[in-house]
This record gives structure tokens, sequence and C-alpha cells, in this order.
């Protein structure tokens, strides 16, 4: 009775949280990608403001939070927690973190060429890239990792204050790597903001299919 009672509850999370983020993205997409993106102005104001305002050595740590949070440094990052869950035998969580952070990045990459949304420019940039801008890859792969890691650490966690903890951490993490691309100059304030939407939206998926698969597999 109790596993029938608690399996809806756990889709339904899911579902929730799915449903708000992806409607939370597609609101974001219209009022700030094509013609008459009512958010165009603000994105503009805010990526001046914080160019006019960067100094060092905040700078040289932006960068290196946005270094660490490429490509190059989730798969490095997410090794280093696969290799933690192999050891510990979580399978179940591996398999969520191959769900949610490969995958979620291809499809960051498949979304940017949809929208073709060219990135911020100045005439003296601090870093310049020749991709699309919508959403942001870096904050997508920031909120998926770190999703994962924080939902697995939650269910080893003892008492309210290291879940308030955990949780955030998990919001500082990503709002720090939104903020170094906001900041480089290299993404808008709604390519940030769509991407966590993204990402939330991923990790809704995968999460609640993995445990969904937990579930099922350990019923009696």
């Amino acid at each position: 009775m109790r596993d029938t009672i608690r399996l809806p509850l756990h889709l339904l999370a899911g579902l929730s949280l799915l449903i708000t983020a992806a409607g939370l993205f597609q609101a974001i997409a219209g009022a700030a990608v094509g013609p008459g993106a009512r958010l165009a102005a603000l994105d503009v104001g805010v990526a001046q403001w914080l160019h006019a305002r960067a100094c060092e050595p905040l700078t040289t740590l932006l960068l290196a939070v946005s270094h660490l949070h490429s490509v190059a440094g989730i798969a490095f990052l997410s090794l280093l927690f696969a290799w933690h869950l192999w050891r510990r035998q979580a399978r179940y969580w591996l398999l969520t973190l191959l769900l949610a952070v490969p995958p979620g990045m291809v499809l960051n990459v498949l979304l940017k060429h949809s929208y073709q949304r060219v990135r911020p420019t100045f005439t003296d940039p601090l870093l310049s890239l020749p991709t699309y801008s919508f959403p942001s890859g870096h904050t997508l792969a920031a909120t998926v990792f770190y999703g994962v890691l924080a939902c697995y650490l939650w269910t080893r966690a003892r008492n309210a204050a290291q879940h308030a903890a955990l949780a955030g951490g998990a919001v500082l993490m990503v709002m720090l790597v939104a903020f170094s691309r906001m900041y480089l100059g290299v993404h808008y304030l709604t390519d940030v903001v769509a991407a966590v939407a993204e990402g939330l939206a991923w990790l809704a998926i995968c999460v609640t299919a993995v445990s969904s698969l937990r579930r099922h597999r350990e019923r009696p």
C-alpha cells in the first residue's frame, strides 16, 4: 500500500517541475529571442552595465569559474563523480548522472542552433566566442551536474540543516556560473535564466525516470 501511494506523488513532483520549468523556458524564449523580443532592452542594459564595471581580480576569478564549467571541466567533474558512484555501487545514481549531463549538453547545442541568437558584442570584449548564445551551455551544464550531485547527497543528509546547506550550495554554484558568463560578456541575462529552466526540466525527466525504474525493479 505504501508503494502505491508514494509512486504517484513521486511522479507528480517530477511532472510538476518539468511543466513549470519548460513553461518558464518557453516564456523567456518568446520574450528574448526573435522579432518583438520584449526583454531585448533589458538584456542589453544588463550586459553593458556589467561590462562597464569589469575589474581585476574579479575578471580572473570568474574566468577560472567559467573554464572549470566548460565542456572539458564538466566532463572532468562528472568523471570524478561517476568514479565515486561506481565505488559506492550507486548504479542508479550513476545512470542518472550519465543521462542528465552528456545528453543535456547535447540538447543545449541543438537549442542553440534552433534559436541562433548572436552573443553580446563590445568594442573591447573580455572574452569572444563564435558560437550561439541562447541558452547558456555553461549554465545548463552546471544546473544538471550540481542538480544530480545535490539530489544524491540529499538522500544521505541526516537533518534539515544539511538539506538546506545542500540546496543552498547547489543554487549558489549555478548562480556563480551564470553570473560569470554574463560578467564576461558572452551571455545575456535571459540566456542564463533560460538555461537554468532548461536544466531543471531535463533534470526532472532524468531523476524521475531513473527513480521510477529503481522503484519498479525493487518492488516485491
